[in-house]
């Protein structure tokens, strides 16, 4: 058994150095572009994101929480339908070198779950936290890794004109764009209000319509080679253990004599 296990780990490690990092942006010389928007779905915001996509006529990606995502099937359903990509999230956000493979595992079943039959094998950890350990959980679940290689920090309080201009001056060809629908987990109530993420999108929208396409990821990557980095970070635990949300309290996180342990 314990050679079984051996000659396991060395083909996924193998595996792993073989595709050379995780996903962040794709070569093409397109002007084609991704934007993808974690921690949702958000009853109020999502349904106002989508109006604004479906004027630009824009498509984009949702990396889904599935708790929300079980919480609100209707616009699950109503993100698929306007012809968006579902990607999984987690179940409730926790930080995935934080916790146990065992629970990485549960936490991608059950997102998959609460996102189906919508749900394409895209995952995108949660706090875009990631190890060796979580990438093979991922890989043995048959999940591409997806980050990002522009963000708009739409989880601190800049208003739109900030994001849009920083995001005009990163993006590319390519380019996998981070925003968020909504925040399963925030440090200061100020920082959940969407609006200025809103208006951030239209404005950018409004000015790239004519020079780029906004695509779903799975298009984007069919149309060039993916580009990876390696990726691996982890939050800091008082960061971590400090942050809030409405639904209700997080994953707590230690360290005991130098092991990591985590709670529900």
């Amino acid at each position: 058994m314990l050679d079984l296990i051996k000659k396991v780990y060395r083909k996924l490690k193998s595996a792993l150095s073989s595709q050379g990092g995780t996903i962040t942006s794709v070569s093409t010389s397109r002007p084609m572009v991704a934007l993808t928007f974690d921690d949702g779905p958000d009853p109020i915001c999502t349904p106002h994101l989508l109006d604004v996509l479906q004027r630009h006529n824009a498509k984009a990606t949702f990396f889904m929480v599935g708790q929300a995502a079980a919480r609100h099937p209707d616009i699950v359903e109503k993100v698929a339908g306007g012809g968006h990509a579902i990607g999984n999230h987690s179940w409730d956000h926790p930080s995935f070198p934080r916790i146990t493979s065992q629970e990485r595992r549960a936490q991608i079943r059950a997102c998959a779950k609460a996102i189906a039959p919508y749900g394409q094998q895209l995952l995108r950890p949660p706090y875009g936290d990631q190890n060796l350990w979580s990438r093979l959980d991922a890989l043995w679940l048959g999940y591409q890794v997806i980050m990002y290689s522009v963000a708009a920090v739409d989880w601190l309080d800049h208003d739109e004109e900030w994001m849009k201009s920083r995001i005009m001056s990163r993006i590319r060809n390519g380019s996998i764009i981070l925003l968020h629908d909504s925040l399963f987990r925030y440090g200061e109530d100020r920082y959940a209000d969407r609006a200025p993420m809103l208006r951030a999108v239209d404005l950018l929208l409004g000015e790239l319509s004519g020079r780029f396409s906004f695509v779903t990821v799975p298009e984007l990557l069919r149309e060039g080679r993916p580009l990876r980095k390696k990726w691996h970070k982890k939050c800091d635990i008082d960061f971590l253990n400090d942050l809030k949300g409405p639904y209700g309290e997080g994953w707590r996180y230690s360290e005991v004599d130098g092991w990591l342990t985590s709670r529900k």
